[in-house]
């Protein structure tokens, strides 16, 4: 099995969730086999846990300057685009294999939208109490929240994209604080 040179194996939280022991090759979620499974978080302590993941949605100025606006036709776009990112991470262990079901605490949802450049960036920050991250839940937050408000402009624009979804920053856990460009 290949591995991208800047992969981080073994600690926990890389990925969203926590590190329960180093299986084939020492990636966690391997079992001595090869062979996927869900990686045992029962004896860890539960501590206080949160992820920022933001992502871009590109859209023509003119799309933007209506979303900034309210003046989609579709209605009030950011409140749904925030709440739609707020049920996804809710969920998330529903639609990521392996992914534990975390107790979150909250989950925040920003849209920020600037016109002239024919951006919205959406920042979603989840928070817990747990064994495990809550890495997945941010990441799926931003990235159902993109989705969602990319079916709100459809109607005006129908190239839209989701660009740079990623993580941004994680507190907590055995691997500590870490803050990503």
């Amino acid at each position: 099995m290949q591995q991208h040179p800047d992969a981080v194996t073994g600690s926990d939280d890389v990925g969203g969730q926590d590190a329960g022991g180093e299986g084939a090759g020492g990636l966690t979620h391997l079992d001595a086999g090869g062979r996927a499974h869900m990686v045992d978080v029962a004896d860890k302590p539960a501590t206080a846990r949160t992820a920022v993941a933001c992502c871009e949605v590109v859209m023509a100025p003119a799309t933007a300057a209506l979303l900034r606006d309210g003046g989609l036709p579709k209605g009030d776009a950011l409140a749904t685009t925030r709440l739609a990112g707020i049920q996804a991470a809710k969920r998330t262990w529903e639609l990521i294999p392996l992914c534990h079901q975390v107790a979150l605490t909250s989950v925040e949802v920003d849209v920020e939208v600037d016109a002239d450049a024919g951006l919205a960036v959406i920042t979603a920050t989840a928070n817990a109490v747990d064994r495990t991250g809550v890495e997945m839940e941010a990441l799926t937050a931003a990235g159902v929240a993109g989705l969602a408000l990319i079916d709100l402009v459809k109607a005006v624009q129908r190239d839209v994209s989701i660009e740079r979804l990623r993580l941004r920053e994680k507190r907590g856990g055995r691997s500590g604080d870490v803050s990503l460009p």
